[in-house]
């Protein structure tokens, strides 16, 4: 059983800073990437920024603002949000592909989602 526990959701004025954790735990034999996603109402849940263990990428819209980053030691990423703004409320979601054991092949989890709400 794998599981995903987000943390650091909350409200902010604009312009202000937010840090998401993700802590991914139980029987994991591997992670290849791990990342956020962010849904707004009434939207599509999209890809904000993901670590691929050689690379990472963000979405336009948060590039310059948001860096991720991965403690592979303690299967954990974090998300630190500056100059946050109205558009980037959302509840946010983490996500790892992972493996269980060696014999698996990889797939998706998901954390439950942190609401991150920004004031203007």
């Amino acid at each position: 059983q794998v599981q995903l526990v987000e943390s650091g959701g909350g409200l902010v004025q604009t312009g202000g800073s937010l840090r998401l954790s993700c802590a991914a735990s139980g029987s994991i034999y591997s992670i290849n990437a791990m990342g956020w996603y962010r849904q707004a109402p009434g939207k599509q849940r999209e890809l904000v920024a993901a670590d691929t263990g050689g690379s990472t990428v963000y979405a336009v819209s948060v590039k310059g603002r948001f860096t991720i980053s991965r403690d592979n030691t303690k299967n954990t990423v974090s998300l630190q949000m500056n100059s946050l703004k109205p558009e980037d409320t959302g509840v946010y979601y983490c996500n790892a592909d992972l493996k269980v054991t060696a014999w698996h092949f990889r797939r998706e989890y998901w954390g439950q989602g942190t609401q991150v709400t920004v004031s203007s």
